[in-house]
């Protein structure tokens, strides 16, 4: 992964440094090029039309072009040196009307008064004699064969076309220029690579290292270690992801151990009251228990089977909420009725622990709209939890109220309440927080999962507040009709 990444990382990094660097080269290279350029084409014109103009103010009128030359060499030749010096890096090439170069100054042409005879090519004179000309050279041959920029006119005398004068130059400093720039881009481009792959390589070992203990921790946890975490480093996305694998891990931590607690409270349920139920039918069976003590044995029986009963109604319940099966009706139905019902239910096991009993509603009918079943079983789960954990003598308080758009129905008892270091998962499913068992024998852990699950499918809230050693109240809310 970690090379992947850093690869990914180097690759984008230095294509895009290239990219920037190429095009930035080509960009400044072709401004200046085409600045030098213009440049030299107005310094070579401004010089032509100066030559021209001084040889048409000191020619006479009958003397040709070579004959000028020839009787004021001396003078042209010391006014053009002047001319060139103030202008710099230009020479001056003079042609007759036949294209014969008949003068030359300056250091990029050949010397015109030597034995070598040179001309210019008469398509060059045809559209020199047409207007200003300007070409590049670089591949000529000739007198122009060691320039690159070469500017002519005509010279024109009393209207009538005698030579031409060519202004020309050598390749501009700008190529010197333009190879210093590349090579700098290249060194520049160079070293920003170097200090990218530099950058990159930290920058990537950053962002890896967590994501490669992330990936170690998963392995160990699918291996079952629910105890390992990964450290978290920095406030980045990184240490987000880290510190979500983590609280991630602590979740499935903690379900796995509510898991391992139901199956063993499960198996418990599940083997007591079979077994119960086997020896005193092998006993009834076998004649060890007198026919006069059948009834009695046969009333355990039929409580440990109501006991496996509720056991798999709730087994039941929860396979069909998870899977979505299970269907509400919403009806109207008085919730105050429905908890005298439930009160009356458990009249025997309230007088058994001396309970003072009391039921609190603000009108003796309160209608609301839910699943009349569903709630019905939420509220006797709660109000079951209320006497099994209720001190002997205690007070147990039945309530229900209408706060703003909502129905409020709370169950209330006094006793040893819940741990506050529990309170946040008692409606998490397998969760009990008597794990002793000392006072609840019979529930698994789903009785209250179920009730908040319920609740939720109707929109409503369910709560628990207690004090540990003193009391308990659940409150949990619907909508009136």
């Amino acid at each position: 992964m970690f090379r992947s990444i850093f690869t990914k990382y180097i690759c984008v990094f230095m294509l895009t440094i290239i990219v920037s660097f190429v095009l930035q080269t080509v960009i400044t290279s072709t401004l200046i090029g085409g600045y030098s350029d213009t440049s030299k084409e107005i310094s070579l014109s401004r010089t032509a039309e100066a030559v021209a103009e001084y040889i048409n103010g000191e020619m006479s009128e009958g003397t040709s072009l070579d004959e000028y030359i020839e009787e004021n060499g001396q003078s042209v030749n010391q006014s053009l040196r002047l001319l060139l010096e103030y202008v710099g890096d230009v020479s001056v090439v003079i042609a007759d009307g036949d294209g014969v170069v008949i003068y030359s100054a300056g250091g990029y042409v050949p010397d015109a008064s030597s034995d070598t005879v040179y001309t210019v090519s008469s398509d060059l004179l045809e559209n020199i004699y047409s207007g200003g000309y300007s070409f590049v050279s670089d591949d000529s041959e000739g007198v122009f064969s060691n320039v690159k920029y070469v500017y002519g006119l005509p010279i024109q005398l009393n209207g009538e076309t005698v030579g031409a004068v060519f202004t020309c130059s050598a390749k501009s400093n700008t190529d010197t220029l333009l190879n210093s720039l590349i090579r700098s881009s290249i060194l520049a481009s160079l070293w920003v690579m170097l200090g990218a792959l530099v950058a990159v390589y930290f920058i990537s070992e950053r962002v890896v290292r967590p994501i490669r203990n992330i990936s170690a921790a998963a392995k160990e946890f699918a291996a079952g270690k629910f105890d390992v975490r990964v450290p978290v480093v920095g406030r980045d996305e990184v240490a987000e992801l880290a510190e979500t694998f983590n609280n991630m891990a602590a979740s499935l931590a903690d379900l796995e151990n509510m898991r391992s607690t139901f199956l063993a409270n499960v198996s418990h349920d599940l083997r007591t009251p079979m077994t119960t139920i086997s020896g005193y039918i092998d006993g009834i069976l076998d004649g060890v228990i007198p026919p006069d003590k059948y009834e009695h044995y046969l009333r355990i029986v039929k409580n440990e089977v109501s006991r496996l009963s509720r056991l798999v109604s709730s087994l039941l319940d929860l396979t069909r909420i998870e899977a979505g099966v299970r269907k509400f009706t919403f009806t109207e139905f008085d919730i105050c009725e429905m908890a005298r019902e439930i009160i009356i239910s458990m009249e025997a096991r309230l007088s058994e622990k001396n309970l003072k009993v009391e039921f609190d509603s603000v009108s003796d009918n309160i209608m609301v709209n839910a699943d009349r079943d569903a709630i019905y079983q939420v509220l006797y789960n709660i109000c079951d939890n209320a006497v099994k954990f209720s001190r002997e003598g205690g007070e147990y308080k039945v309530s229900a109220s209408v706060y703003g758009k909502k129905v409020h129905v709370s169950v209330y008892n006094e006793g040893q309440g819940i741990p506050p270091e529990d309170l946040p998962h008692v409606f998490d499913r397998f969760y009990k927080s008597d794990k002793s068992r000392g006072l609840d024998k019979t529930g698994v852990g789903l009785g209250l999962y179920i009730c908040k699950t319920i609740m939720d499918a109707h929109g409503e809230t369910i709560e628990v507040k207690s004090e540990y050693g003193k009391f308990c109240e659940f409150t949990f809310t619907l909508s009136p009709r």
